[in-house]
């Protein structure tokens, strides 16, 4: 099978990417740019039907077979060019009258810009085909917990109720966006054949283009593989499609990333709110047994973390010298490992046990969940209760009341906020304004875990346009 190792970690390498950026795969994609020019010379009737002819499908597979390890052997020995080692490795495949046509009129970049554009083509493929079975499970959580009552948190502190529907719908909501983000990029993603410094000299200057009647040169390599040319390039593309492309992945990891932050903050022992499943023969540490660690939690945002570093490297290369240097080229070849930590991502949360995916198998502590939104009794309303005096003509600042005067009250002599506002009131003889709170808001003041807003619609509402996504 040769060497399929991905870049990054040797460690984490999904298979799924293996076809496109595995080692020994990675000049199928050149051979396909190769194989695409010869074709278009043929077809304005540079090459000879005769000598196309011999480009068969069988000498095809054999020149779509050439190995990155041949490649680096030629290069390493002879050449000092791998392109150049590459050509010289077809040439040694093809018939003699084909032989002289292989890379004419291309530039290195023309196979290797246009390849890389491929590449990531084919590996978005598996990532919106993972994302997409994600956004159908998320969609069935938040579906399930929409209604379900959970504490908000704010810079780590108790703040308003919200569901745990809700929460999942802020991180699906993410995913969405930026997976349409990615596949919106991916389409953009453009090719070249336009020569040494982008300017079509060899095509222009032999006759090349004469022959190509009402279509450019490019346009006939490229739509043959599916692209579009750049509007303009050097001898590079232009970075930014590429680019956005890349950021569009970094977001969607960073979207895992929260998931996983938030997960680990609510497996804490004093949260204990949501539990990964711990699967037959695992061990949460290596000395205490007891534990039971959130290490995919812990994964999703360690691999966001290298993801935010990987995309410093796509930042290095907006820039080259003139119509191009060689700085960028070794920075580039690191490019995949941006889209091989996503996929690791999505394949965790997809990890299957018992038949079942991981995102599938988390379990909600409703006991947990309740003692955690119980614990500060009905302070968590403190900010309806201020704005209902508010509302009610309290002509002082009724956050002050609340805040300084009824908070203090209600902790010192164990009374409920409500109470303590109450009581706060008739010290300053404005009784009038607790009789003009409608008795429905008194009503709900009195019941935390009714104060939850538009929590469990805004979930539904997520969780629809998901699904509407996922249907298009």
């Amino acid at each position: 099978m040769g060497n399929l190792s991905l870049p990054g970690n040797p460690r984490y390498q999904p298979k799924d990417l293996q076809s496109v950026f595995g080692y020994d795969n990675l000049f199928r994609a050149v051979a396909e740019v190769e194989i695409a020019t010869l074709k278009t010379l043929a077809d304005i009737g540079i090459i000879a039907a005769a000598d196309i002819a011999s480009l068969t499908p069988a000498v095809e597979q054999e020149l779509l077979a050439i190995t990155t390890t041949e490649v680096d052997d030629v290069e390493r020995r002879v050449t000092r060019h791998d392109i150049r080692a590459w050509v010289r490795i077809a040439q040694s495949k093809v018939e003699p009258g084909l032989r002289r046509w292989i890379h004419v009129p291309l530039t290195s970049y023309d196979a290797l810009d246009t390849a890389r554009a491929l590449q990531f083509v084919r590996g978005h493929q598996v990532v919106r085909r993972l994302t997409d079975k994600v956004v159908g499970l998320f969609v069935e959580q938040v579906n399930a917990f929409a209604p379900k009552p959970q504490i908000g948190r704010t810079h780590g502190q108790h703040a308003l109720p919200i569901t745990v529907g809700f929460w999942l719908a802020t991180i699906l909501n993410r995913i969405v966006a930026n997976i349409q983000s990615a596949n919106s990029a991916a389409e953009r993603l453009k090719g070249k054949i336009s020569g040494a410094v982008g300017v079509y000299n060899a095509q222009l200057g032999l006759g090349i283009v004469a022959r190509s009647g009402d279509k450019s040169f490019e346009a006939r390599v490229l739509e043959k593989l599916g692209l579009e040319p750049a509007p303009i390039s050097t001898q590079i593309l232009p970075p930014e499609p590429l680019a956005d492309y890349l950021f569009a992945c970094v977001k969607l990891s960073a979207a895992f990333g929260q998931f996983g932050r938030d997960g680990r903050h609510l497996m804490r022992t004093e949260i204990a709110e949501l539990g990964e499943p711990f699967e037959k023969g695992q061990v949460g540490s290596s000395t205490m047994a007891h534990k039971r660690n959130p290490i995919n939690f812990e994964n999703l945002e360690g691999t966001w973390i290298k993801n935010q570093v990987e995309f410093g490297k796509v930042l290095a290369t907006m820039v080259s010298e003139h119509q191009r240097d060689l700085v960028g080229s070794p920075v580039a070849r690191d490019f995949p490992t941006i889209v091989i930590n996503l996929v690791n991502q999505l394949n965790t949360l997809l990890r299957e046990a018992d038949g079942k995916p991981f995102l599938s198998r988390l379990s909600i502590d409703e006991a947990s969940l309740e003692r955690n939104f119980d614990a500060q009794g009905d302070a968590i309303l403190a900010e309806p209760i201020y704005i209902a005096l508010q509302m009610a003509g309290y002509d002082g600042d009724a956050h002050e009341l609340v805040n300084h005067i009824a908070l203090p009250r209600s902790r010192q002599k164990g009374v409920t906020l409500l109470e303590a506002a109450q009581w706060a009131l008739q010290q300053e003889s404005a009784d009038q304004v607790w009789s003009r709170i409608p008795p429905e808001t008194i009503d709900m003041l009195g019941k935390p875990v009714t104060y939850t807003g538009a929590a469990a619609a805004k979930a539904l509402e997520v969780a629809r346009r998901a699904e509407a996504y996922l249907k298009t």
